[in-house]
């Protein structure tokens, strides 16, 4: 196999507005009480998600690797337009577990190949934690944003004994960039299993924060490559 490298421009990901005003009718039945409601509807009416039936997203169920895996490269309009190859890839070449020619084969290749370091050993239809999807999303964010280096203070985690210790540093960006959000008793809850409606809020404020700063790549040019992340406003914190 020969390829080369090549960064995607933020515009790459932006070329399409995520707001969430003047939407088309949700074709989804399953989540009209959901919080994130509005974000779910964005990203699926710009076909970045899709339900587990024509009209049902199932909200509540737990998110497969496969699934997850599928969401963040279409979400992040990830692919193989630049590499090239000499023999086209397999998903067998990079995973033991991951089977040629089934509808989540194309999305592993892609993801590999862009830099988002899901295991060799996976099980595609493994259940996806929180610390294992927001380390995923933030490899993603990064090679579709170009994302410089992150000066950031780190967040107190009440329950950050129980964070995997390669996952730390993807989940304090996260934070840092208001992908994610501890919840009221200050946990991030790292090994429980992240739903399909937490998976696609995520997703939306990670892809809200790339169109609100597309400044990012000059700052880390400009910058020697480390940047503080800002708040929603363009406030430097």
């Amino acid at each position: 196999m020969k390829y080369k490298w090549a960064s995607l421009a933020v515009a790459s990901v932006l070329t399409l507005s995520i707001g969430v005003n003047a939407l088309a009718a949700s074709q989804f039945s399953d989540i009209a009480k959901v919080d994130g409601k509005e974000k779910i509807e964005s990203l699926q009416e710009r076909g970045f998600i899709s339900g587990v039936t024509a009209t049902q997203f199932k909200p509540e169920q737990t998110l497969s690797t496969a699934q997850g895996v599928q969401m963040l490269v279409k979400s992040f309009q990830l692919s193989l337009a630049e590499f090239q190859f000499i023999k086209a890839p397999q998903a067998s070449d990079s995973y033991t577990k991951v089977k040629d020619g089934v509808w989540y084969s194309d999305a592993f290749i892609i993801a590999t190949l862009n830099g988002i370091d899901v295991p060799r050993e996976v099980d595609p239809a493994a259940k996806l934690t929180r610390e294992q999807f927001t380390n995923y999303l933030m490899e993603a964010m990064q090679k579709a944003g170009n994302l410089p280096m992150f000066k950031i203070d780190p967040v107190a985690i009440a329950d950050e004994s129980k964070i995997t210790a390669d996952y730390q540093g993807a989940i304090q960006r996260s934070l840092a960039l208001k992908v994610n959000a501890l919840d009221s008793s200050g946990k991030f809850n790292p090994k429980e299993s992240i739903t399909r409606a937490e998976a696609a809020v995520m997703i939306y404020n990670a892809l809200d924060y790339l169109q609100k700063h597309p400044e990012l790549t000059n700052q880390a040019q400009n910058s020697g490559g480390m940047f503080e992340p800002s708040d929603s406003t363009g406030e430097s914190k």
